[in-house]
């Protein structure tokens, strides 16, 4: 049988919060992204392959299986944690969700910036290369010693051989 196409190479995939806000500090809101794409995961949409999370932005290496497209997952990801984010912030924190509030046509609040980055990882070397980036945030950072010690983080996924959240697929090249 024959696959459908197109099929997709890995992506690298950076999302970063409206205006480099720390959004994503408290852990509910970091949690919320882990709980979509564990969603995108079991709904076959996607293999996750790698990720961090940090207080303002998103590292991700994901493929789209079949019958979806890099920007149908974008849009799945962004806008079901924006309005997570949305409910919550309104819910509990009515002051904060006022930072987000914006004067557009289509919407009345903003969580993540509009020009997302994602880059086909065609090769090895260049799949390795944003592995290894993306496992040294929370490092460089300071929030971390070693990366695996990052919990938001596939790093401990690599080196351990340890998925805290049930969602990726180890990645063999």
């Amino acid at each position: 049988m024959n696959p459908k196409y197109p099929i997709y190479w890995p992506q690298f995939y950076t999302a970063t919060i409206l205006q480099w806000k720390h959004l994503l500090r408290p852990d509910k809101y970091k949690n919320i992204i882990i709980e979509t794409l564990q969603f995108l995961v079991a709904d076959k949409r996607i293999n996750l392959y790698a990720f961090v999370i940090m207080s303002n932005h998103m590292h991700l290496i994901w493929q789209p299986l079949a019958d979806q497209t890099p920007m149908s997952i974008q849009h799945s990801l962004l806008t079901h944690t924006a309005q997570q984010f949305k409910s919550d912030l309104q819910k509990n924190h009515p002051e904060v969700s006022l930072h987000f509030k914006v004067t557009a046509k289509d919407r009345d609040y903003q969580f993540w910036e509009r020009n997302s980055l994602g880059i086909d990882l065609s090769t090895h070397e260049i799949f390795m290369q944003k592995l290894n980036y993306i496992h040294s945030n929370p490092v460089k950072a300071g929030l971390c010693r070693l990366a695996e010690e990052y919990y938001y983080s596939s790093a401990k996924f690599y080196e351990l051989g340890v998925d805290d959240f049930n969602l990726l697929t180890h990645y063999t090249g």
